[in-house]
């Protein structure tokens, strides 16, 4: 849903009826409302609340509150256009974003990105589904920029820095995959552990690092791309170790993940140079499964050696 279906919505809740256009008529929450529930009516250019449907409840229930935190976030950061476009996924994002810099879970990751003069593709990759989410979504680009109270972002699309959380005496390194873990370093530290984010298929930069004697393990979402992605992380750093998961599994389908195992076969696990036969054992039961585990469900500190 976008912010055109979130305001129309909310316009129906206030006045009964609103102007069908077709980005609405195409929502799949308003076709629900429409088919499913038939608390609209669709009828000659518009839409109207079916009287004793139960619409205000439905409203009230499902998207008032998204509307309304949505509209405050556009009016905190003067972001009020005709031409916002954001979805409702985008406003959850920004929300969090907001909320890590007010607590301050991303002052390091603010320096380093100002020092690395960051790219919106390496921003994308950070905050959103990939790294080319952004890609001439202007307004959102701008929204992210405010919030995180950083210059216009260039718009090249090389992302070759490699974001750092030290510790004093560091004996061990985890590079990972999201950034979930980053923004906990009171979780690594005590345990001397230095934290790595390169973005996820963004390795090409890890060729050059300087592993200063330590081990390092990589930690990873167990699905299709995530361990796609340690492959190519393990071609260029010979000694990387996969972390195994202890989290629980999620359904794909059930859960909306978007990384599909792209083979029943073994012929993507069974190379031992990537993966022991725990891990092999392991991700065979996910694929018959149609299971991912999520990186951030794992308890870090159990599952580092």
């Amino acid at each position: 849903m976008n912010w055109v279906t979130m305001k129309s919505l909310q316009e129906l809740y206030f006045n009964n009826v609103t102007e069908s256009k077709k980005t609405i008529l195409e929502d799949d929450d308003i076709k629900f409302l429409l088919n499913s529930t038939q608390q609209l009516i669709h009828k000659d250019k518009i839409i109207k609340v079916k009287p004793n449907e139960g619409f205000s409840e439905t409203y009230e229930r499902d998207y008032k509150k998204d509307y309304e935190e949505a509209l405050d976030l556009l009016e905190r950061y003067d972001l009020i256009s005709p031409y916002i476009r954001f979805q409702d996924k985008d406003f959850k994002t920004l929300l969090e974003l907001e909320k890590q810099v007010k607590n301050g879970e991303l002052d390091i990751l603010r320096e380093q990105i100002l020092k690395a003069h960051e790219s919106v593709r390496g921003i994308s990759q950070m905050f959103f589904e990939n790294d080319k989410y952004l890609d001439k979504k202007f307004r959102l680009i701008e929204a992210v920029e405010k919030i995180l109270n950083v210059p216009p972002l260039p718009s090249g699309k090389d992302k070759q820095y490699l974001y750092v959380i030290p510790c004093k005496k560091p004996k061990k390194i985890v590079l990972c995959e999201n950034l979930h873990y980053l923004k906990l370093p009171e979780l690594s530290r005590p345990s001397n552990i230095e934290l790595w984010f390169a973005g996820g298929y963004n390795v090409q930069m890890l060729e050059h690092v300087d592993l200063k004697g330590l081990p390092i393990y990589y930690s990873c979402d167990w699905d299709y791309d995530g361990l796609e992605i340690y492959k190519l992380v393990k071609d260029k750093i010979d000694a990387i170790q996969l972390l195994t998961p202890n989290g629980k599994p999620k359904n794909i389908q059930k859960s909306k993940h978007q990384s599909f195992w792209k083979t029943k076969d073994d012929e993507f696990y069974s190379d031992n140079y990537y993966f022991n036969s725990e891990q092999q054992i392991k991700i065979q039961e996910l694929i018959t499964n149609n299971d991912w585990i999520i990186e951030e469900s794992n308890d870090f500190l159990e599952m580092v050696p």
